[in-house]
């Protein structure tokens, strides 16, 4: 049942069993994030080894140990065998260090996340945040935020520049760009093109080694910049706003679509990528989750409606309004105009 619970549009049929099953469910999050957070995919490998030898390799206790690794086989996350615990193929690819797609960067994000959330209810009845902006200081946290977002972008990235035009654009502007994820892949897919990541000062580290990872720092540069306080700098034909408006309130949204509109010539063309509601707010799940999310962490974000998006790029005098047809997996979805 809880499968079906979290897929968008079915209602399932609620009954005690449902209920209790989903009340829980953040147990079975809660063995994956130790998992991950132990390092116990990583310490796995490609080989089969003990429960006694995993303990004793990650310094932790054999018992509990034990116990751990039979969740993860219960989860099938792990693979057991008598005495033997083996990674999946999932684990191998997806939760252990050693491998290029690893994940665990977002999941432990998430795992930063959970001591807000069991307060929701405090939060609705306040109105405000619990979270002090967790990712801006605190070292652990903002890395895993940073490369949580880096890992993301990595499986996403690639499709958008496939399926977003920007063979006529010379500079793109990646505003609130993080690692830098997007505007690498939007340069490799556009051979022509050049790019500039604006985003706050702690985030330049991360960028600067990404953007040298891929033999981009002739093509894209990063510019520390507050974009609710200060002018963006420079002069662009596009603009990519990826996960930025849902950090602030309308009047925030406002103010950073206003600024964007002026940095870009005649012509210009703004794209933003969000987690987008239907015009009634109830749906899709995840957008609503996560505009719970941004009441727990944010002084006013929230997730957005289609129709609020269009007419917050309306009022700053784009045109040519359209919803793209992407949509991603969490229901992610882009608007774009022209000015």
């Amino acid at each position: 049942m809880s499968a079906d619970i979290l897929k968008n549009g079915h209602v399932p049929e609620w009954d005690p069993r449902a209920l209790i099953e989903l009340s829980g469910i953040y147990w079975k999050a809660g063995v994956l994030h130790a998992g991950v957070k132990l390092g116990v995919f990583t310490a796995i490998g490609k080989e089969p080894q003990t429960s006694e030898d995993i303990a004793r390799k990650l310094g932790a206790d054999r018992k509990a140990m034990f116990m751990l690794l039979n969740a993860l086989s219960a989860a099938g996350l792990l693979v057991k065998a008598g005495q033997l615990y083996s990674n999946t193929p999932v684990g191998i690819t997806y939760l252990s260090k050693d491998s290029d797609q690893y994940i665990g960067y977002m999941i432990m994000h998430h795992h930063g996340l959970m001591d807000s959330w069991i307060q929701l209810d405090k939060a609705v009845k306040n109105g405000g945040p619990l979270r002090t902006g967790v990712a801006r200081i605190n070292e652990e946290e903002r890395e895993n935020f940073l490369l949580g977002m880096f890992n993301i972008a990595m499986n996403l990235a690639p499709r958008l520049a496939e399926e977003i035009d920007l063979s006529d654009r010379a500079h793109l502007l990646d505003l609130g760009g993080g690692p830098g994820t997007f505007a690498v892949h939007f340069c490799l897919k556009n051979t022509g093109l050049k790019a500039t990541v604006c985003d706050l000062p702690a985030t330049k580290p991360f960028a600067e080694k990404i953007i040298k990872r891929f033999g981009l720092t002739d093509r894209i540069d990063f510019r520390a910049v507050d974009f609710l306080r200060d002018d963006i700098p420079g002069a662009y034909d596009a603009a990519w706003l990826s996960h930025i408006l849902h950090g602030e309130g309308p009047q925030g949204c406002q103010t950073i679509i206003r600024k964007v509109v002026s940095a870009l010539k005649p012509g210009g063309k703004i794209i933003v990528h969000d987690f987008i509601l239907n015009d009634s707010m109830d749906g899709p799940l995840f957008p609503a989750l996560f505009s719970l999310n941004m009441l727990l962490g944010t002084d006013s974000g929230q997730a957005y409606s289609q129709k609020q998006i269009m007419d917050m790029l309306a009022s700053a005098g784009v045109k040519k309004i359209k919803r793209d047809h992407f949509k991603s997996l969490v229901d992610s979805g882009i608007i774009s105009g022209v000015v």
